[in-house]
């Protein structure tokens, strides 16, 4: 093993808290088609505490149907962090088949929270732990397990700092990162942040210049991350959901708002703009929104939740505008 992969692999295993590959390859893919009532429009993608959707990234879409990545937050060494998600939501019914891909090369993350596409790419992603570190991830050539390219923390780590969302923008042949500490009740307000991002021939992620920005949810009101995860339109306007969580049980109660806007230009500098106002585009009460991601071209965006003890479920909304 050369000197850079051994320390990639020993910072894994110290932030990871010493877990290890479980190695037992793919699982069976699972179908689940238990909609919620139709008045929701939620169709759940699993019934416990492992199978929540804490992070998306859509792939492809074809009329109702889409295709995506997930993460799952799970921590126990050999649970699944990564798999995909075929959703279906058209008008003979909706279904989600999930199926756990094996994550390879590296100790499994302890608290995955955000997964965004590398623009540009058909099998590259980058995924956000909860303490700020970003697995470069690829795709096997098999499509069943993903590889570690590279493992890097968040620049500008704030004192305290949670993390739960994290997106790409790219514009003029440019690339920047968006991302946000969630925040906690009253007290705390999110911080969002903001860098030109590009990747070395190691595929090392190099963030530029950081923008930080405070951020307030219109909504909810009580137990509130005020950024559980965020997207930016093809427009440039800047998404933020956010989510009340009052135990594994619930209460819950979400949203998403128009916060703001993001704006890259030609030399790749990065504007991030929160509004003054944000507005509320759509409530999810009973559901614990903690991905997010606007489909370029539609106007869509599909959205994943974290319910804890009531598994995860998806949906999909047009608020991408």
């Amino acid at each position: 093993m050369s000197i850079r992969k051994t320390v990639l692999a020993t910072i894994a295993v110290l932030c990871a808290g010493g877990g290890v590959v479980a190695g037992t390859g793919v699982t069976e893919a699972r179908t689940v088609d238990a909609p919620a009532p139709a008045a929701t429009g939620w169709t759940q993608v699993g019934h416990d505490m492992r199978s929540g959707v804490s992070g998306l990234a859509v792939t492809s879409y074809t009329g109702s149907t889409y295709r995506a990545v997930i993460g799952l937050d799970n921590k126990r060494r050999g649970e699944t962090r990564i798999a995909r998600l075929t959703y279906s939501g058209g008008p003979s019914g909706r279904t989600a088949v999930v199926q756990p891909l094996q994550w390879k090369d590296g100790a499994e993350p302890i608290d995955l929270e955000a997964l965004e596409a590398v623009p540009g790419t058909s099998d590259e992603y980058l995924a956000v732990s909860s303490r700020g570190l970003v697995y470069h991830l690829a795709l096997t050539d098999d499509g069943n397990a993903v590889q570690v390219r590279d493992l890097s923390p968040l620049p500008a780590i704030g004192q305290g700092d949670n993390f739960e969302s994290f997106t790409l923008v790219s514009r003029h042949g440019k690339l920047a990162a968006v991302w946000a500490d969630r925040g906690e009740g009253d007290d705390r307000p999110a911080t969002l942040y903001a860098a030109p991002l590009s990747f070395n021939t190691y595929g090392e992620s190099v963030f530029g210049a950081v923008t930080k920005a405070a951020y307030r949810a219109p909504y909810p009101a009580r137990d509130v991350r005020h950024a559980s995860d965020l997207s930016v339109t093809d427009s440039g306007r800047l998404l933020i959901a956010s989510a009340s969580d009052e135990g594994d049980d619930g209460p819950f109660a979400s949203a998403v708002s128009d916060a703001g806007s993001v704006s890259l230009d030609r030399s790749g500098r990065v504007r991030l703009t929160v509004a003054e106002h944000p507005e509320v585009l759509r409530k999810f009460e009973g559901r614990k929104v903690e991905a997010v991601d606007c489909v370029s071209g539609s106007g869509i965006a599909v959205l994943g939740t974290d319910d804890e003890n009531a598994g995860g479920a998806v949906t999909t909304a047009r608020i991408c505008r």
